[in-house]
C-alpha cells in the first residue's frame, strides 16, 4: 500500500488557489500533500511565489490532509527560526508535517547579498543547521559558532513528538551523505537506475524511515496539449545539478531554457493524455520501493488534473494514508534545558 500525495507548487499557483486545490485533491482521494518553499519562480510563466510556512497554517486547518515542505536553512532562513516554524505547526497539527531540509538554490538564496558557497560548505552549514534544529526541538538552550550562529537560542511551545526531518537527495552520493540524520529519504523522478541506487546508497548508510518521491506529470486529454503544458511550464527545470543549484535569477532560467526542445522535457515530465499509462508509471515508482508518491501536475490550473486522477488514476493505485509524520530517531527526555554549545 502506497501513499499518494498532491504537490503544491508556489511558484506556479496563487496560494488561494493552492489552497482550493489541495482542499480538491482531498476530496478525489489524495491522502497526502507536500509543497515547495520558493521565494522566486524558475521561469517568468509561472510568475508566483507564496510563503510556503504561512500557507501549511492553512492547509493544515483546512484540511485533514498531512503536509510536507521543502527548506533550505542555512541562509535565507537562520535554523532558529526553522526550528520554531516546525515546533509549532508540530504543535498544532500532531503527526501531520514534515520538512525536508536542503542546502538550497541561489535563485533563492541569493537576495540575502551573501556569497553564495560551494556544494561542500553549503552541505556543511546545511549539517550544522540540522543538529541546531534536532537540539531546539528537544528542548535544549543552543549556541553555536560555526557556518551559522546561535546565541542562546530556545523554542518554549514544543510539538509531543518531533516532527520528521527529511533528506532531499537527487544523487545517491547526497542520499549517502544524509543518511545519518535523516528520518527518510525524498527525491524526484528519475531513470530508475539511479533511482535504484539513490536507493541503495540511502539504505547502505544506515539511513531510516520512508521513502517518497515526487513525480512531475502533465496531462490533458489532448496530447499535443499536455506536452505543450510541460514545454511552456517546466522547460526551465530539466537542468542537472550543478546549473540548477547556482543560476541565480528567473530571467538567467528562462535564458538557459531558450533552446531546450518539447520533447527534451519529456526527460523530467511524464507527459501523456492516457491516463492509464499514468497509473502504470505510479505503480513502476511503487515497484522500486517508494512509500510515498507526490505527484505534480506542471500545468497552473490544477482542477480537471485532480478530478481525472481522481477518478482514473488513483484507483488504479492501492492507495493508503500515511503513518504519523514523526522522527524515527530517539530523543533525550525533555528535562529543564541545559545550555548546549554545538561545535
Amino acid at each position: 500500500m502506497t501513499v499518494i500525495g498532491f504537490h503544491n507548487s508556489h511558484e506556479q499557483v496563487h496560494p488561494a488557489d493552492l489552497l482550493a486545490a489541495s482542499q480538491h485533491a482531498e476530496q478525489v482521494g489524495f491522502t497526502a500533500a507536500m509543497c515547495s518553499d520558493h521565494l522566486t519562480p524558475w521561469n517568468p510563466r509561472q510568475g508566483e511565489s507564496g510563503f510556503a510556512w504561512s500557507w501549511l497554517g492553512a492547509a493544515l486547518a483546512t484540511t485533514g490532509l498531512p503536509f510536507g515542505a521543502v527548506n533550505a536553512p542555512g541562509q535565507r532562513y537562520h535554523p532558529v527560526i526553522v526550528a520554531q516554524a516546525i515546533a509549532t505547526l508540530g504543535a498544532m497539527f500532531p503527526g501531520r508535517f514534515w520538512v525536508a531540509l536542503g542546502s538550497g538554490e541561489a535563485m533563492n538564496e541569493h537576495v540575502t547579498g551573501h556569497v553564495w558557497p560551494d556544494k561542500s560548505l553549503r552541505d556543511a552549514r546545511l549539517r550544522e543547521c540540522i543538529d541546531v534544529i534536532r537540539a531546539l526541538l528537544a528542548g535544549e538552550e543552543v549556541s553555536h559558532d560555526g557556518l551559522v550562529v546561535v546565541d542562546r537560542a530556545r523554542i518554549w511551545t514544543l510539538p509531543e513528538q518531533q516532527p520528521a526531518l527529511i533528506a532531499p537527495a537527487v544523487t545517491a552520493r547526497t542520499a549517502g551523505r544524509h543518511a545519518d540524520w535523516a528520518d527518510g529519504l525524498v527525491t524526484i523522478n528519475q531513470p530508475h537506475d539511479v533511482l535504484r541506487d539513490v536507493i541503495a546508497s540511502y539504505r547502505d548508510a544506515g539511513g531510516q524511515g520512508s521513502l517518497t518521491i515526487q513525480v512531475h506529470v502533465s496531462w490533458d486529454p489532448d496530447e499535443d496539449r499536455a506536452l505543450e503544458i510541460a514545454h511552456d511550464q517546466w522547460r526551465s527545470n530539466v537542468f542537472p545539478p550543478p546549473l540548477c543549484w547556482d543560476l541565480d535569477t528567473t530571467t538567467a532560467f528562462d535564458q538557459a531554457s531558450e533552446y531546450v526542445r518539447p520533447e527534451d522535457v519529456t526527460k523530467a515530465v511524464r507527459v501523456s493524455s492516457d491516463l492509464g499509462q499514468h497509473a502504470a508509471w505510479l505503480n513502476e515508482y511503487v515497484d522500486l520501493g517508494f512509500d510515498q508518491v507526490y505527484i505534480h501536475h506542471v500545468g497552473k490550473e490544477q482542477t480537471a488534473f485532480l478530478d481525472a486522477f481522481g477518478e482514473k488514476v488513483l484507483p488504479q493505485l492501492d492507495v493508503t494514508r500515511p503513518a504519523p509524520a514523526v522522527s524515527v530517531r530517539p530523543l533525550r527526555p525533555q528535562q529543564e534545558p541545559q545550555p548546549a554549545v554545538l561545535k
